[in-house]
């Protein structure tokens, strides 16, 4: 079955990094394109960034431009987010998801950025 393993996540101080992954398995991975997504408390899921299948093309939400890097390698089935210069407004849970197949997303792993 389809499975979307989130990890990285954790509590880091504003300015700080954290690199994000999430293993992919139960699909050809390299024929979809990716999302991140975040929710935090109280606040409506954003769509963060979205990658290509061949990683070739990204888009980013205008607040993480700069900051925020997309990737992926196609050979480990694992899509990642690099995020520098991290925000208390960037405190959220952050969801890896394939935006073409409905229910196709991970638990989830917790970006808390306080000092």
């Amino acid at each position: 079955q389809v499975q979307l393993v989130e990890s990285g996540g954790g509590l880091v101080q504003p300015g700080g990094s954290l690199r994000l992954s999430c293993v992919a398995s139960g699909f050809i991975f390299s024929n979809y394109g990716m999302t991140w997504y975040r929710q935090a408390p109280g606040k409506e899921r954003e769509l963060v960034a979205r990658i290509t299948s061949s990683g070739g093309s990204a888009y980013y939400l205008d607040a993480v431009k700069g900051r925020f890097t997309i990737s992926r390698d196609n050979a480990k089935n694992t899509l990642y987010l690099q995020m520098n210069n991290l925000k208390p407004e960037d405190t959220a849970v952050y969801y890896c998801t394939v935006p073409a197949r409905t229910g196709w997303g991970g638990q989830g792993t917790q970006v808390t950025v306080s000092s």
